[in-house]
């Protein structure tokens, strides 16, 4: 009975269906019988090494990009099997909610923000891309407990590329932001696009953070899920998406900026949207963050992986 409760728990956790899941099944069979060739004698830290590769020779690398390759496929498949709008419905989540908001708000903050609107769409599909890729990432582990029992490699990957979906989104949107920036005359200099990508690339590091500490707790504590997606619906209102943050006293700027996606959201839309670059100062206390949560995760994750496969 205990395990009909654990799968059927993995099975809400993993979001997925007995035809997915038979996929990803297949997948754990398939890389069981090639790591007997590949990481055969390997230490025991190959399982739990939080961000380097197995042994580092060419035959472990290669095996761990063809994981990390499939993994990422595989999770597109299983999110997409059996619909027909396909990779159409991730996109129009965030372009749903970008219309409500817009017709709430916009006879609020349009006449005094001329940036309202590709602001709000920006920053939700930011914001979209945080919760989606920080809630997969916390099931992770948990919910491909079958594929980590089968075989013998670094779990982090598993963490890492349950954000791919999320990720992929994200690339989808910002080219099609970059094309209409491009059509109306507005496309960022070199500069002002480097800074977008880097703040994209820093949201993913935050996000992965968030990811590899929490997928090693979950497993242990089931409310994790739950919190989190509490703390989520919270920090939307916190991170100024709806609202300008410029209608709020300065006071209580630094107090907003503490919430990790907070700076990434301005400062993107202060390169791409307003032609304006935030200060070194500003971008080096975003880094020095964004380093931060993702060595706090990564020192979490190496310290607790060991024992997660005995709350599987």
């Amino acid at each position: 009975m205990d395990a009909n409760m654990k799968s059927s728990e993995r099975s809400v956790a993993g979001g997925s269906g007995s035809a997915p899941r038979s996929l990803m099944m297949r997948l754990g069979d398939t890389y069981a019988r090639s790591d007997s060739r590949h990481l055969r004698g390997a230490p025991a830290s190959v399982a739990t090494c939080p961000i380097s590769a197995a042994g580092g020779g060419p035959g472990n690398q290669a095996h761990i990009a063809s994981l990390i390759w499939t993994l990422i496929r595989t999770d597109f498949k299983v999110r997409y099997h059996g619909t027909l709008g396909g990779f159409v419905w991730a996109l129009l989540k965030p372009v749903s909610v970008f219309v409500v908001l817009l017709t709430v708000f916009s006879l609020i903050f349009v006449p005094a923000d001329p940036h309202y609107r590709p602001n709000l769409i920006l920053g939700l599909f930011l914001w979209e891309f945080f919760a989606e890729g920080t809630k997969l990432g916390l099931v992770s582990l948990f919910a491909k407990g079958y594929l980590l029992t089968k075989t013998r490699f670094p779990r982090w990957i598993v963490v890492a590329t349950s954000t791919s979906n999320a990720l992929i989104t994200l690339l989808v949107f910002t080219i099609a932001i970059l094309l209409y920036l491009g059509w109306v005359g507005r496309f960022p200099n070199a500069t002002r696009l480097l800074l977008f990508i880097g703040y994209e690339i820093e949201m993913w590091m935050i996000v992965l953070g968030f990811s590899l500490s929490m997928s090693v707790l979950y497993p242990r504590y089931r409310d994790l899920n739950h919190l989190w997606d509490a703390i989520s619906q919270a920090g939307f209102f916190v991170a100024p998406i709806v609202f300008p943050i410029q209608i709020l006293p300065e006071s209580l700027h630094p107090y907003l900026y503490l919430w990790p996606p907070t700076p990434v959201i301005e400062f993107a839309r202060q390169v791409l949207m307003q032609g304006t670059i935030p200060s070194l100062e500003a971008n080096l206390l975003l880094l020095l963050a964004t380093l931060s949560i993702l060595a706090v995760g990564i020192v979490v994750f190496h310290r607790h992986a060991p024992r997660a496969a005995e709350h599987l």
